[in-house]
């Protein structure tokens, strides 16, 4: 099963290295992993998607939370949660396949942000699965090249994921 997980850590060096250790010394694939700021510029969020039975995540879970400079671990997988990867591909559009090109990104709702001769430069944001098909799709003409992000994601519950049961010790003075 593939599960999404919410890290919040305190923006320190070496967190990274110590979560993808832990991650590896069990044996996991991390198949995707987005790390960014937060609010509070002490904390970071990351995002990891891997695979695995549930048992077994549970025991990362808690593995996780025991990690020094880790805040809280949200397992989404199985929660309402909002998820979107950005996607950059460069495909080939020559002649008459280039307004093809671009009708196909403005059905996914992609933007058209770089024009050479022969190539074009999308960008879409969305879901993984729509990311998927939109390649799939842009194969035909010939991708030259393309980067993609790994899952962003966020509880849709009212209260921010971060502001949930925090020590006041790791919380920035106002």
């Amino acid at each position: 099963m593939r599960h999404t997980i919410s890290v919040l850590v305190e923006n320190k060096f070496g967190v990274l290295a110590r979560i993808a250790g832990l991650f590896s010394g069990r044996g996991f694939n991390i198949e995707s992993l987005t790390v960014g700021p937060t609010h509070d510029h002490s904390l970071s969020k990351m995002t990891i998607v891997t695979t695995g039975e549930d048992a077994v995540l549970e025991q990362i879970d808690k593995q996780l939370s025991k990690l020094v400079n880790v805040v809280r671990v949200t397992d989404l997988t199985g929660s309402g949660f909002v998820a979107r990867e950005l996607l950059m591909i460069k495909v080939n559009a020559a002649g008459p396949a280039r307004n093809e090109v671009i009708q196909v990104a403005n059905i996914f709702k992609g933007n058209v942000v770089h024009v050479e001769h022969e190539t074009l430069v999308i960008e879409l944001t969305s879901s993984s699965e729509k990311i998927d098909s939109f390649i799939a799709l842009m194969e035909r003409f010939g991708v030259v090249e393309l980067a993609r992000t790994g899952r962003v994601a966020m509880a849709r519950s009212s209260e921010p994921t971060e502001a949930l049961d925090i020590p006041p010790s790791y919380l920035r003075p106002e």
